[in-house]
């Protein structure tokens, strides 16, 4: 784990941006399509800390985004090329854009000054959607991954981030996957190697300093 002073450094709320992956009601609610996903990220705790975290950055001025996945009901532009994507269509419980499937789920609060960046396509919140050139146009230097999966979209969204030269911090409980004893394997094995890991009290004692401008870059 880094020390405070180090992670400190990383998380200058002026060049930070944290990201919430897939933290909405149709993947994490108590209704939504995958219920071992869902159970896990409330059992472990990582949906609340997710939500602790954005309210410090509210508080902090530390800027919020948002990334859903989501289709249309018709399904044009829809990735079908792997078997998540074929079983997903199978589910009983589908991401439509518009309904409350795709809306940020409770306990995280969002605000006006909070970024939602929707997908139709792919795995990644990042490779293919508005939030890389939106981190830049935000003056972003590292960027805090919390959300789901620690299977598929949460790794994604570590390497695109790291490839286009930001710092990954990973909260390692405030992301979950299944099964329970995955998660801790891919930040060890994985994550590690690529990302700061740090836990969500850890990073919320770095978001509580004082509130400093945020630069953006002209």
């Amino acid at each position: 784990m880094p020390s405070y002073e180090q992670l400190s450094e990383l998380l200058d709320p002026a060049s930070t941006v944290l990201l919430t992956v897939e933290c909405q009601q149709g993947v994490v609610g108590p209704d939504g399509a995958l219920p071992e996903l869902a159970r896990e990220a409330r059992s472990s705790g990582a949906l609340a800390n997710v939500a602790r975290l954005v309210a410090a950055a509210h508080e902090s001025g530390i800027q919020v985004v948002h990334a859903i996945a989501e289709r249309r009901p018709d399904g044009r532009g829809a990735s079908r090329n792997a078997r998540l994507f074929r079983a997903a269509e199978r589910l009983p419980v589908q991401q439509l854009s518009g309904t409350t499937a795709v809306r940020v789920a409770a306990p995280i609060e969002v605000t006006e000054a909070d970024l939602v960046v929707r997908r139709l396509h792919g795995l990644s919140p990042v490779q293919g959607t508005d939030v890389d050139a939106l981190l830049r146009n935000l003056g972003c230097r590292t960027l805090v991954v919390t959300g789901v999966s620690a299977n598929v979209a949460i790794p994604n969204a570590v390497f695109d981030a790291v490839n286009r030269g930001y710092t990954a911090v990973v909260p390692s409980d405030a992301i979950a996957g299944v099964p329970s004893d995955y998660t801790p394997a891919m930040i060890r094995h994985t994550l590690a190697l690529v990302a700061t890991i740090a836990t969500t009290d850890e990073v919320l004692r770095c978001f509580k300093r004082p509130r400093r401008t945020r630069i953006t870059p002209v």
